[in-house]
């Protein structure tokens, strides 16, 4: 699978100030109390934000995509991409969310780099910028780097903050905690592939062997990348290739034979087992899934369209509980380049 890496995917006095210095000192080194409790209202000079339905491909000044039941659980991850001016949000290693952003002009660029939320308040005002608003403020770093709501003119505009709409600033605050990553990546220096950003997330190690092409039957099998947490399962038409993440984590992926389309799915998995045998793991229960988004009520009715290594399917099925997500798409996860292989949109 080749194919080509995307190349590095008035009120303007008052939304300069909107936006965050760089310099020590700068306007996140205080916040002010709320008059009001709860969330910050948008400011007018903010992007208010226009859900599309695309998890995939580019994103419109202000457009946000928001599918949080994709990966219920799991530690939040997210990518900033300094070419493509967007954010992408994974939890569990799977993209739940993504939207467009506007970083730091020239002379005050937003450093790329791997970073955690130092503090997070619903409601700040910039002590440097005559007190402007900045709802939903995630600290990134103490000399005055943060992801806010914003005004997102379709260029990198800020002085070093990460801009997004207002209501999709509101959805990721919701859900982040304080520790949480967020990495930002430009086309020279890409930790964790942050620039190319796609529906996995790359694991810290990162390497072209773990995307190698998959002989019919094969598979990789490391549980011990992760030990615990929850299991989220991709299977992809388009890559012929089943993934699994535990905690964010890849642990396992195995080559799959698909016959034709198999449309897009989310199943949770429900306690206990359902009756009959699973059509995947041989002597194994079939087990109870719910269907979260999509048609069918289990992924066993897409059973005779799949076809992958029986063993792989009962080393999964060992670490299967309740909670477990499998996607289902016919969209690509993964893009190969002549230079390295990538997750890409």
């Amino acid at each position: 699978m080749r194919t080509r890496i995307l190349k590095p995917f008035a009120l303007a006095s008052l939304v300069a100030l909107s936006s965050c210095s760089t310099q020590s000192g700068g306007d996140l080194t205080k916040s002010q109390t709320a008059t009001k409790t709860g969330a910050m209202a948008q400011p007018s000079f903010h992007t208010k934000g226009s859900p599309t339905g695309k998890p995939t491909g580019p994103l419109k000044p202000s457009e946000y995509w928001w599918n949080p039941q994709i990966s219920p659980s799991g530690p939040v991850v997210v990518l900033v991409s300094l070419p493509l001016q967007t954010a992408s949000v994974y939890r569990n290693g799977i993209l739940i969310g993504r939207s467009s952003v506007s970083t730091g002009t020239k002379g005050h660029e937003t450093p790329s780099g791997v970073f955690t939320i130092l503090e997070k308040k619903q409601t700040h005002y910039s002590s440097t910028y005559d007190d402007a608003p900045m709802p939903n403020m995630q600290r990134l770093t103490w000399e005055g780097i943060a992801m806010h709501s914003g005004n997102l003119p379709g260029y990198a505009a800020s002085h070093g903050c990460i801009r997004m709409p207002y209501d999709f600033s509101t959805l990721l605050f919701s859900i982040t905690a304080r520790g949480a990553t967020v990495v930002i990546g430009n086309s020279k220096n890409q930790p964790y592939l942050a620039a190319n950003p796609g529906l996995m997330l790359a694991p810290k190690d990162f390497n072209t062997g773990m995307l190698k092409p998959l002989a019919k039957g094969e598979y990789d099998w490391n549980p011990k990348r992760s030990t615990k947490g929850p299991i989220t399962i991709m299977v992809s038409s388009a890559d012929q290739s089943i993934y699994v993440y535990r905690n964010g984590q890849p642990i396992g992926r195995a080559a799959v034979q698909v016959k034709g389309r198999l449309g897009d799915h989310v199943f949770t998995l429900l306690d206990g087992v359902s009756g009959g045998s699973s059509p995947f793991a041989p002597g194994r229960a079939a087990r109870r899934w719910m269907s979260v988004s999509g048609s069918g009520s289990s992924p066993h009715e897409l059973a005779s369209k799949v076809n992958f290594s029986p063993d792989f399917a009962q080393k999964v099925d060992d670490l299967l509980s309740p909670g477990a997500t499998v996607v289902v798409t016919d969209r690509p996860a993964t893009r190969s380049s002549n230079e390295l292989n990538i997750l890409t949109n």
